[in-house]
């Protein structure tokens, strides 16, 4: 499942349990929509298991963005359990991306 999360409340909620990719992203970055379809697809056929998406747009959130330091979008980082455990800037073809999201 892609959720889109503005509120810091909600985000802190949505990453505290299992496996969550946050996506850091801006609607106007060229390599962030190369990403998109990606991650939609990665998530429609469970590629990296149960796994929650959540996408952060940066300029409609960014305390959430500056406090984990988001200078270059697309910025994805991987949480276990509320702890960010990998971290990866740009675009990422998807042999790539699943095996960051396979760590």
């Amino acid at each position: 499942m892609i959720i889109h999360v503005t509120d810091i409340n909600e985000f802190n909620e949505k990453i505290s349990k299992g496996k969550v990719l946050v996506d850091f992203y801006a609607t106007w970055c060229g390599p962030c929509k190369m990403l998109a379809p990606l991650l939609e697809e990665i998530d429609e056929r469970k590629e990296a298991g149960d796994l929650l998406i959540v996408k952060v747009d940066v300029d409609e959130a960014g305390i959430i963005a500056a406090r984990f330091g988001i200078q270059s979008i697309p910025t994805l980082i991987l949480f276990k359990d509320g702890k960010g455990v990998s971290q990866a800037l740009g675009y990422m073809p998807k042999p790539q991306l699943l095996s960051f999201l396979n760590k």
